[in-house]
């Protein structure tokens, strides 16, 4: 009774710092988080695999694939992005018809392959990553939250 609970308020905690992370999060940044979402799917899939419940690892495999056409593949912009884009849009396609088929054939080797290539490209867009430090010249105000703040009165 009471694990159950705990566990959706984990899974309610876990959702909401997701939520915040992807509201907070540059273009960029969402891109390697769609990137670590796919990989985890996959590890997912494979675990299932191995555990051999057929659903679950059918559900991992969909959100993977999910997350690289409606995320990934969604996002190459190919009039911009030219040559790159439209090579990234075939590999990405690659991927997708790989988990199906690893999915149909219950394929490990194919599933770890498509992480691979996740990985590849994960670590290759994050040494591309825009330096943060130059994006704002704003400066860091450091306060201490715990100190008491002046009161701000209006006087009649």
């Amino acid at each position: 009774m009471f694990g159950s609970s705990q566990a959706r308020g984990a899974n309610a905690y876990a959702k909401v710092g997701i939520e915040t992370g992807v509201i907070a999060a540059s273009p960029h940044k969402l891109i390697v988080m769609l990137f670590e979402g796919a990989i985890v799917s996959i590890s997912n899939a494979v675990q299932h695999l191995h555990g051999g419940d057929v659903a679950a690892k059918g559900q991992s495999t969909s959100k993977a694939i999910a997350i690289i056409e409606n995320g990934l593949r969604a996002s190459l912009d190919k009039k911009a992005g030219g040559e790159i884009a439209q090579s990234l849009d075939s590999l990405y396609e690659y991927m997708t018809a790989r988990l199906l088929r690893a999915n149909l054939e219950n394929s490990e080797e194919m599933m770890v392959e498509v992480q691979n290539l996740l990985r590849d490209l994960k670590t290759s867009w994050e040494a591309i990553a825009p330096n943060q430090d130059t994006v704002s010249d704003i400066p860091k105000v450091s306060a201490d939250p715990l100190s008491p703040r002046p009161a701000n009165f209006v006087e009649a």
